[in-house]
């Protein structure tokens, strides 16, 4: 059976963020709350065969001799769960994440169903991110594979470069479009077929699986009298999107748009919008670690019972990693991807800034346990968000004063590291920057000690089991 994860994603285009780079961010959401990964680095490899084998279907190819280094965060149960490397940016400043869990409809699966032993997510990233050039050939080099394997699943991925972020939805066993998001607008969704409206005349915006046009004409697929609305004739309406999807994207466009009043249950959301200010990163964090607050739907908040279970929340404690992918055009090339990586858990715990050009990651990411292990930052972090959360009330501020000064500590660190850089290149460049890395990594490490050792104490004196005593008693 399979174990389908639940994500969130949020893209964010150039000239709508802050500091003129591209964004794309993800939660990978698990099945279970307990499904430990790590942080490593797959190395380049030239002229050298490798062959990749599912462990969840029968799915196998050859891939090519000669790939690029890529940071991944797998699982560490691969037998279990498959490899699922989730996210990470190339040699040449590509990024890539994948997948949103997405569904297609039962009218179009009944002409072009899922393809049993087809390349799902557990071999995406590693059969497609070291061998591509840009985001758009992300999409195409995808595509062919997708033509040749087909589909287990619906599955949707995010690609970028320093100029274009793509979003692409593969929804049965061999159709799929992807939507370039314009560089003024960013977009947010969840689960669920997100793309609406094709120009089919407008390649530069649209990418698409061959013959879709046919096929949709052919079977009678489109319910709509105008128009080719990718959404409509592909995705799904239903109550569990009502509850567990939309709302997801109603907040996060609440967040960017607080003047449009919308229904979080509204199955049109737009999927594409444009912000009422440039987004920074930590309003990506923010909402990837979100729960509604200040609605009814909080469920650390004053609503109802019902209203705080109402709707499934943004940050969760299936929560394994999230992630920013962040590709600058103010510094050189080789020091302009930033990968924030939050292990653990959104909602409480920082995002981590890595400079993708690194030769390796610290142990404390690198070489996690299966079994609960401090020394790891998965357990660690994990364990970080549990104590928060244990006594929200009396923890959520010192918590978000935390994250605030990492937060201040990480913009100026990572400026620090690139004026540090200046003069470094090539081998030289790329130990300097993994050096650095782990020295952010140590940092962040020793405040969270700091919070941790003052919540424990917090937490012993807030025992229950106390009585008023004589001071000698």
């Amino acid at each position: 059976m399979k174990e389908y994860s639940a994500c969130t994603t949020i893209l964010v285009g150039k000239k709508a963020s802050i500091d003129g780079t591209t964004m794309i961010a993800r939660n990978d959401d698990t099945f279970r709350p307990i499904t430990p990964q790590k942080f490593i680095i797959e190395p380049a490899r030239h002229g050298e065969k490798k062959h990749i084998k599912s462990w969840l279907n029968k799915f196998e190819m050859d891939l090519p001799e000669d790939a690029q280094r890529v940071p991944a965060v797998p699982n560490v149960d691969y037998k279990h769960r498959g490899y699922y490397d989730e996210s990470g940016i190339n040699q040449e400043n590509v990024c890539m994440s994948c997948t949103e869990s997405t569904y297609g409809n039962e009218r179009t699966l009944a002409f072009d169903p899922l393809v049993k032993d087809g390349l799902d997510e557990d071999c995406m990233q590693t059969s497609v991110l070291p061998y591509i050039h840009s985001a758009r050939d992300g999409v195409q080099y995808l595509g062919k594979l997708i033509a040749k394997y087909g589909s287990p699943a619906g599955n949707s991925v995010l690609f970028s470069d320093k100029d274009e972020i793509w979003y692409m939805e593969i929804v049965t066993g061999h159709h799929w479009v992807a939507e370039r998001i314009p560089d003024d607008c960013y977009a947010a969704t969840g689960n669920r077929v997100a793309i609406e409206q094709v120009d089919f005349d407008n390649p530069d915006y649209f990418m698409w699986s061959e013959g879709i046009q046919d096929f949709v004409e052919k079977h009678h697929l489109n319910p709509d009298h105008e128009g080719w609305n990718f959404r409509h004739i592909f995705g799904t309406y239903t109550e569990q999107d009502h509850h567990y999807n939309t709302n997801r994207q109603w907040y996060i466009q609440k967040l960017f748009n607080p003047e449009i009043e919308q229904d979080p249950q509204d199955g049109d959301i737009p999927f594409i919008r444009k912000a009422a200010k440039k987004i920074t990163k930590e309003d990506i964090q923010f909402a990837l670690g979100s729960h509604y607050q200040d609605t009814p739907y909080d469920p650390f908040g004053k609503g109802t019972d019902e209203e705080k279970h109402r709707y499934r929340p943004i940050g969760l404690n299936r929560t394994q990693n999230a992630h920013v992918l962040q590709i600058r055009s103010d510094v050189p090339a080789d020091r302009a991807a930033i990968m924030w990586l939050c292990i653990g858990g959104p909602t409480f715990t920082p995002f981590v800034p890595f400079f993708a050009n690194m030769s390796d990651t610290d142990p404390s990411y690198n070489n996690t346990s299966m079994d609960y292990n401090m020394n790891d930052a998965w357990w660690y972090y994990k364990s970080f968000a549990a104590i928060v959360e244990s006594h929200y009330p009396q923890f959520v501020q010192l918590d978000t004063t935390y994250l605030t000064e990492l937060n201040r500590y990480f913009r100026g660190r990572v400026e620090e590291i690139i004026a540090g850089s200046e003069g470094k290149s090539g081998d030289e460049l790329t130990a300097y920057l993994t050096k650095e890395n782990q020295k952010t990594v140590a940092h962040t490490r020793k405040e969270t000690e700091k919070l941790w050792g003052q919540m424990m104490i917090d937490s012993i004196n807030m025992s229950k089991l106390t009585f008023n005593m004589d001071e000698n008693l």
